[in-house]
């Protein structure tokens, strides 16, 4: 007779952030996060408004995906659903934000090619380290959705 019972799958907590999928996509898309926001405000800061989003996008999801490692690591969790939904949908946020940003952060990387040489290479780097944590973050959105339907 086949059985009714669900196994549930918890949330990791202390080490184990650094060991399983997706919570193992944290410190890269700190190191990676991390680069986008120093090489941004490195460079020269116009037009501002855009920068400006990037910089507030790379700096906010910095904060708040250390802030939500800590939290994993130290186990405040408590191993209930609710949290892999909060995961799922703040990293859902995290990688619009980061694709709206690393489209804004492109397209003035191309408009400014000619006029501010200088900083152009660390824009460059800046743009490709952007996409990359977006498609971290878009690969943590879609195994943290896993965990959820699983819970």
């Amino acid at each position: 007779m086949a059985s009714n019972t669900v196994t549930m799958q918890h949330l990791p907590s202390g080490a184990g952030i650094c060991t399983t999928i997706p919570d193992i996509l944290y410190l890269p898309e700190l190191v990676f996060g991390g680069l986008v926001w120093i090489l941004v405000a490195s460079t020269y800061v116009s037009p501002p408004n855009p920068l400006g989003w990037v910089m507030f996008v790379s700096v906010f999801c910095f904060v708040v995906t250390f802030i939500w490692m800590v939290v994993f690591a130290c186990g405040g969790h408590n191993n209930k659903g609710s949290w892999a939904t909060a995961d799922f949908l703040y990293h859902f946020i995290a990688a619009f934000f980061y694709l709206s940003a690393s489209v804004s952060l492109a397209t003035i990387t191309l408009a400014m090619k000619d006029l501010v040489d200088k900083y152009y290479k660390l824009d460059i780097a800046a743009v490709v380290f952007s996409f990359v944590t977006t498609l971290l973050y878009f690969l943590h959105t879609i195994l943290s959705a896993m965990r959820w339907k699983s819970f």
